[in-house]
């Protein structure tokens, strides 16, 4: 039989790769297996996973459930494509005894479905909805895994982390916002040994290729264009601005800029920009004017007004996604919009004060919310690596070994008189 995965050509339509896919995995036959090395992406993922101090015999913990859970999938945007996902997947999942998943960014379990017996087994080890499978919380997994490493993972038995997944084999690709590029989750396949063969994560790759296909489309050129701007500012030293359907990468200084105007749309004065932007108050509105003149230029003369300076059209940023999320108090959504903080590499004062009162607002709902596995995400990313708070709120959830080593390493070297003051003193020639 011919190879359907070689025979299609890289821009085959998405929905007719996954069917030929499909047709491919229900007539492979495995003709053996070959014993083979730790691959790299799992060794890599297993030193992550043990970092983050997960134990092998621990289990996945259900963040979500009923109502919390049934509001927060309708808002997903990968609620819009399930019945795509369905369609490709779910009769697959059925017939063959598998499961197919969804999971957001943060590798919390969206939709768990298949068959009825392989759905109790995976329910004695919470692959259920609203569950959380972050590989920061059980460990090496497919979906856990691809949303960490942001490409499709395939995870073969005892590749597992956790014991007592070990019985499952998994791949998982990521799903990405077609216009942002951001992950939005994760589409799952999990079964049995049937599923060990290549020809899973090509599926499942398709499938993942499909539903962001399937998400440009439903939303239209013109719901981006002088209707709203899109920005993504958080993680990010250069925004991404989405306008009139092109995505636009900001110079740091134009990055600043659109962040405070999005922030004032009523607009703000040359002056009042000239302080929110410069520490140094020896530049001059010159300065600013050629920027801004710049802007225009980008943007087009429509899009950013002046007397004030203000933009023309609304913004959504991810920025207010997270206040607004922070605001309603749904917490675990917040993290989830999270992508780090606002224009890092900024010292522009105001986008400084920004930077400082989103991330303190929330830190301080994690530790209110002592839930350990939106801790430890944030404990274990390079803004948190650090942060002596969240640490001892760690440990106070998650006593473990790794845990208790890191915040005393921590408590350490704060404790510690800086370097400069541990040097001998020089002695003194006359």
């Amino acid at each position: 039989m011919t190879d359907p995965w070689v025979a299609l050509e890289p821009g085959a339509d998405p929905v007719e790769r996954v069917r030929a896919l499909r047709r491919a995995h229900e007539t492979f036959t495995e003709a053996g297996t070959v014993e083979r090395p730790v691959r790299s992406v799992v060794a890599d993922s297993w030193r992550r996973s043990a970092k983050a101090g997960v134990g092998p015999d621990g289990t996945a913990s259900v963040e979500l459930t009923d109502g919390d859970l049934g509001s927060y999938r309708a808002e997903h945007p990968l609620a819009r494509v399930m019945p795509l996902v369905r369609e490709l997947m779910g009769t697959f999942a059925a017939d063959g005894e598998h499961l197919l998943a969804v999971c957001d960014a943060q590798g919390r379990m969206l939709w768990v479905e298949g068959h009825p017996a392989t759905l109790r087994r995976a329910d004695r080890m919470n692959f259920v909805p609203g569950a959380r499978w972050a590989e920061s919380a059980v460990g090496t997994n497919a979906p856990g895994t691809a949303v960490a490493v942001d490409r499709p993972v395939q995870v073969f038995a005892a590749e597992h982390f956790s014991r007592r997944v070990q019985p499952w084999t998994c791949a998982a690709a990521p799903v990405h916002d077609p216009r942002t590029g951001r992950v939005l989750g994760a589409v799952d396949i999990t079964g049995g040994d049937g599923l060990a063969h290549p020809h899973s994560l090509g599926f499942v790759q398709a499938v993942a290729r499909a539903a962001e296909s399937q998400l440009a489309l439903l939303t239209p050129p013109e719901t981006a264009a002088a209707d709203a701007l899109g920005l993504t500012a958080l993680g990010r030293d250069e925004a991404h601005l989405v306008v009139d359907g092109r995505k636009l990468r900001l110079s740091r200084r134009h990055s600043e800029i659109v962040v405070l105007l999005a922030r004032h749309p009523e607009g703000l004065t040359g002056d009042e920009l000239l302080c929110a932007l410069y520490e140094d108050e020896s530049v001059t509105p010159v300065t600013l004017r050629a920027e801004l003149a710049r802007l225009r230029r980008l943007l087009g003369p429509a899009l950013l007004g002046s007397r004030p300076y203000r933009l023309m059209v609304p913004v959504e940023s991810d920025v207010a996604v997270v206040e607004r999320r922070l605001e309603t108090g749904t917490v675990t959504a917040a993290a989830a919009a999270y992508g780090g903080p606002l224009l890092p590499g900024s010292q522009a004062p105001a986008v400084m004060r920004l930077r400082q009162r989103i991330a303190d607002g929330l830190r301080a709902a994690l530790i209110a919310r002592r839930d350990p596995d939106l801790l430890a995400d944030w404990a274990h990313a390079p803004w948190g690596e650090d942060d002596l708070d969240v640490w001892r709120a760690l440990a106070a959830v998650r006593p473990t070994a790794a845990v208790r080593v890191r915040l005393e390493q921590l408590e350490s070297e704060l404790a510690a008189p800086p370097a400069w003051a541990r040097q001998p003193a020089r002695p003194t020639h006359h």
